[in-house]
């Protein structure tokens, strides 16, 4: 069994599994931290920039935190200026699943077109699919994927092994088996409720983009569902 992390200064109290997950991952911000570094380590700086609507001081504080809670880990590298990386543990790597499981459910009760004060960032539901896509959901291949315009070109490289599905990012595009690829508002269109994909440039292998479009396409009935539940 993994270590036990310190108390948490608010905690639940209450002696169950998921009362105790939620001490760890329960805060604001925890769970959208670990889905932003899924992809690999970040510094500070990148976090803030993938976390928009976070200030200074709570990011900290969670970082903090989370490095005290044994969900990351904290590298210091002797370079001008300071250079501090992030990395996920195993403790948080495991909750990849539960996030995609977040996801789906967001998708089912909770999807909708963005509204006008949310923040866009495709990459960020790319992050989710490493907790959608089991390993060997197809044959050993990898899938680039790229949303372009809005807050700079976003390249992330999907790949899938029958033991484990990653994702990694880069300012730079990928070289892949197959690949999706298309404006910001192309992958709006896509990932929305109408899942419309008819605005992205595809390539490569056909069972890589199939897989994808259908897992980040489960809203393409998200209002009909809310619409049944609210009635």
């Amino acid at each position: 069994m993994s270590q036990v992390p310190p108390a948490k200064r608010h905690p639940y109290d209450q002696w169950s599994p998921d009362a105790r997950a939620l001490d760890l991952v329960g805060d604001k911000w925890t769970l959208l931290i670990i889905r932003d570094l899924i992809s690999g380590p970040r510094r500070f700086v990148e976090l803030q920039r993938v976390l928009p609507g976070i200030s200074t001081e709570q990011l900290r504080s969670r970082l903090n935190r989370m490095v005290a809670d044994g969900m990351l880990t904290r590298q210091r590298y002797r370079e001008v200026p300071p250079r501090v990386d992030y990395e996920l543990t195993e403790r948080a790597r495991d909750l990849a699943p539960v996030l995609g499981e977040l996801a789906r459910w967001g998708y089912e009760w909770a999807w909708g077109a963005p509204r006008p004060n949310e923040h866009v960032d495709v990459g960020a539901i790319f992050r989710l699919l490493p907790g959608m896509v089991r390993p060997g959901a197809v044959a050993p291949g990898s899938i680039a994927l790229t949303a372009i315009g809005g807050h700079g070109n976003g390249h992330a490289l999907l790949s899938i092994s029958p033991q484990s599905v990653t994702i990694s990012e880069s300012a730079e595009p990928f070289s892949a088996d197959a690949s999706l690829s298309g404006t910001v508002e192309a992958w709006i269109r896509a990932l929305g409720p109408t899942a419309d994909s008819g605005g992205l440039e595809a390539d490569g292998r056909a069972d890589l983009r199939g897989l994808v479009l259908e897992q980040l396409s489960l809203g393409h009935d998200a209002e009909e569902r809310l619409a049944s539940a609210a009635s």
